[in-house]
């Protein structure tokens, strides 16, 4: 399989410190990672694209890393993640799926026990495309203080040829959550679910 040609990297890092009502006792910290990486597959028809998975894998792994590394170190101090992926003009939706495997075991081993799948968006667009990448509990997918989303993009990517994949993690709810739903201090963490 083709080797993963980088272009370029962007790394985010937010705190939220206020939203309309008091300050919270710490503020929300969100962080994302993303690779501007060639398509190999842009502008053709290729049946089999799965065996690039194992090429991204490693790239997954380096991104999840560097989000732990942005959010203080401590894989326990982060409570949220989400993925994506935006594929340029020239390739296919099928070519961003491509990224569910690498970029959500990734998080979950950099994490040690995560146990809610990743949630995850995709599109095919042009240079400069945002994403609304959905973000949801490390471990429990039902917990709602934690539903979020993140519109991420780079300026000039991506090119026709090109994709862009991106993570992010967070440390914790929604500034003021308060929509009740499955408490994080509540989660069993039997199904990733609840």
């Amino acid at each position: 399989m083709a080797e993963v040609d980088i272009r370029k990297k962007l790394r985010l890092l937010e705190e939220i410190y206020h939203e309309f009502g008091p300050p919270p006792a710490v503020p929300l910290r969100r962080a994302a990672v993303l690779t501007v990486i060639a398509n190999p597959f842009a502008g053709r028809y290729v049946e089999d694209i799965a065996g690039f998975m194992e090429d991204l894998k490693p790239l997954g792994l380096e991104m999840a890393e560097e989000l732990v590394t942005m959010l203080g170190g401590d894989p326990a101090a982060v409570e949220g993640f989400g993925k994506g992926a935006i594929v340029g003009c020239a390739g296919e939706i099928e070519h961003g799926a491509l990224w569910h495997v690498p970029g959500g075991y990734s998080m979950r081993e950099a994490l040690g026990d995560a146990r809610a799948i990743v949630p995850s968006a995709k599109k095919v667009g042009a240079p400069g495309t945002r994403l609304d990448v959905p973000i949801t509990h490390i471990n429990a997918s039902y917990v709602r203080s934690h539903f979020d989303a993140w519109e991420l993009g780079v300026n000039d990517a991506p090119r026709a040829d090109e994709m862009v994949v991106c993570l992010a993690m967070t440390t914790g709810p929604r500034v003021h959550a308060r929509v009740g739903g499955l408490a994080a201090a509540d989660v069993k963490g039997e199904d990733g679910l609840r």
